[in-house]
């Protein structure tokens, strides 16, 4: 379902702007996640065990927000629920700038992994239930964080250099900003129950209270059916199971390949510097490009081929010796990965939600932890290119994900 048939209204306009807004924000806060680490790894001397806790602990944060967020908004409502733990930003890295005791920066860098996972469901929903087109309003979403990460290492590299703790400084006001953002904007409060009408006339006869209260239950029970109705349909889990497959494809590259070409001297000086920035500016273009210029009809189609892509690209990146080529084929690898994440997500129909999401971003989140876990492993018994080589499995993955769902989409609509 690419396009929503009910006009869009003012409060929709306003919604998927702040799901924009916020997530930008949120990109220049979640990758400054990274360079704070190395900050403070200079900063007391951190060993590389304690580096690698404290992103864990981001990558934590992350995934168990997702799964919060998908439970209580149907309690205390999306709005109160955004700001609960998109506070974390702020909390986090102010925490980072004030102590360098190992514990507290442990629980500091959880407070920012939840800030993280929290600005995801919630933009996803305002977004995804907010747009004309829903395909084209998840990739300007995630254009705007990938606009929000390329400018980051400017912003970190000029207040580092003013002061040490600057940058820890600024990026929590960022991300008092977005919670401030979500807190004048109204989003959307507890959902009313199913069936509220049928109890207040109920309780207007003292002899119908037992009915009442059976009804209620049963509706309840109804609400609860219709919210996690999507668990029954198969293409949901297959979408889960694409995004870990994106997601551990991706990070396996981001977190091992650059460090892969720095130790093989592909990469030395200043180019490596800036190898993060040459994909961030790739996701951007192509996401802009996916939005506004290239005609994706059918959006598993367009998956495929993005898998295709990547395996391709990613088998070929291995084998590099030089550095133009290999930033070239870098750029074109963030290119096909950057639609994947928000052309899979468009994709969840009925589980546009944050019940939905509270499940299928979490659960595409562990690709992100187990794969470079399983890289690192296999490069320590078998040697870092036998190692980078399993990241092909999730990229593969990819195509045979989005393969079957294309298979399903075209015999429940058999003109796809």
């Amino acid at each position: 379902m690419a396009k929503h048939n009910h006009p869009m209204t003012a409060d929709d306009v306003r919604l998927r702007r702040t799901g924009y807004f916020t997530f930008f924000l949120s990109g220049l806060c979640a990758i400054s996640s990274g360079i704070i680490v190395s900050i403070l790894q200079d900063k007391y001397g951190f060993s590389l065990a304690m580096t690698g806790t404290l992103l864990s602990l981001f990558s934590l944060g992350n995934m168990l927000s997702g799964i919060l967020c998908g439970l209580l908004p149907s309690r205390i409502g999306l709005n109160r629920t955004a700001l609960l733990f998109t506070i974390g930003y702020f909390v986090g890295y102010l925490l980072t700038a004030l102590t360098g005791v190992p514990g507290v920066l442990m629980l500091a860098f959880l407070f920012i992994g939840f800030a993280k996972g929290t600005v995801m469901g919630t933009d996803s929903v305002l977004v995804g239930q907010h747009s004309p087109d829903r395909a084209r309003g998840m990739q300007l979403m995630h254009a705007s964080y990938a606009a929000g990460a390329l400018l980051c290492p400017f912003v970190a590299s000029f207040l580092v250099g003013i002061n040490v703790n600057l940058p820890m400084i600024a990026v929590g006001c960022i991300g008092l900003l977005a919670w401030f953002v979500y807190l004048v904007m109204r989003l959307p409060g507890k959902p009313a129950p199913a069936g509220t009408s049928d109890k207040a006339s109920s309780a207007a006869s003292e002899n119908s209270v037992a009915a009442s209260e059976d009804s209620s239950a049963a509706s309840d029970e109804s609400s609860s059916s219709r919210r996690y109705g999507f668990l029954r349909d198969p293409s949901f889990w297959l979408l889960a199971a694409l995004l870990f497959c994106q997601n551990g494809a991706e990070t396996g590259v981001t977190g091992w390949l650059v460090t892969y070409y720095k130790d093989s001297h592909i990469l030395e000086g200043t180019l490596s510097n800036y190898t993060m920035t040459i994909m961030w500016g790739a996701t951007l273009v192509a996401r802009l490009l996916i939005a506004f210029v290239l005609p994706i009809r059918n959006r598993f189609r367009a998956l495929t081929i993005m898998g295709i892509g990547c395996s391709v690209l990613y088998a070929v990146l291995v084998f590099m010796t030089e550095p133009i080529p290999a930033v070239i084929l870098l750029f074109a690898f963030s290119a096909c990965m950057a639609g994947v994440n928000p052309m899979a997500v468009a994709s969840a129909g009925s589980a546009m939600s944050p019940e939905g999401m509270g499940i299928l971003l979490p659960v595409g989140g562990i690709g992100a932890i187990v794969m470079p876990l399983i890289i690192g492993f296999v490069g320590d018994s078998a040697g870092l290119r036998t190692g980078m080589f399993t990241d092909l499995i999730p990229c593969v993955g990819i195509i045979l994900l989005s393969a079957v769902l294309l298979l399903r989409s075209r015999r429940a609509t058999p003109s796809a």
